[in-house]
């Protein structure tokens, strides 16, 4: 198996059938509360991606969980960010509602993900799964449920700027067809949005 991810939290191998997600240990944690947070953090993530699946959101099939480690399925696709880079105009809008339909359902499930870019959704045989839940969390809160979206915006915003209008307003459009709650979400994007630019000036 080889590398094909390394972040602050975790490091990612596969073998093009299967990928281990395996938490990074933190030599300035206790050794024991350091192997308490990965073993947590990793029943967590798991469940989160069992959730979600069961929500009808596409996600990986896990395989096994030990300890600090997730071994599951190896999706082959290209990565959303690559094809709004060379789509047009509808293929991004269908997409982009689709996304929001996505994204409906996990927060009708009270399902947080925490990173939402378009580098960890994958498209594959015409369905978007949506990956790595490792900052995700479970709560029915509106604050985070808006957190997670306006995430989403400025994900758009740095890599997508272009198509930015496009996509958001799409986006939007799905998450309102799904989420009865939408209406009370994208009014908090809006004050998160407000709050940031007063702490900025």
């Amino acid at each position: 198996m080889e590398i094909i991810s390394q972040g602050a939290e975790a490091k990612l191998y596969s073998d093009r059938k299967k990928v281990i997600k395996d938490r990074i240990k933190k030599n300035y944690r206790i050794k024991q509360l350091d192997e308490m947070l990965r073993k947590t953090r990793t029943k967590e993530e798991a469940n989160l991606i069992t959730a979600a699946r069961r929500a009808g959101v596409p996600t990986p099939f896990l395989y096994e969980i030990d300890k600090n480690k997730i071994i599951m399925e190896y999706i082959q696709g290209k990565t959303i960010k690559e094809i709004f880079q060379k789509s047009d105009e509808n293929k991004i809008k269908k997409l982009s509602k689709n996304i929001g339909q996505l994204i409906g359902k996990l927060h009708s499930n009270g399902i947080i993900h925490g990173d939402l870019t378009t580098s960890n959704m994958i498209l594959r045989d015409n369905k978007i799964y949506f990956i790595d839940f490792g900052l995700g969390y479970f709560s029915q809160k509106i604050e985070d449920q808006g957190t997670d979206l306006r995430l989403l915006y400025n994900a758009l915003k740095s890599t997508h700027f272009k198509i930015l209008n496009i996509s958001w307003n799409n986006i939007i459009q799905g998450y309102r067809k799904e989420y009865k709650h939408a209406e009370k979400v994208l009014k908090k994007v809006k004050e998160i949005e407000s709050r940031t630019r007063y702490a900025k000036k």
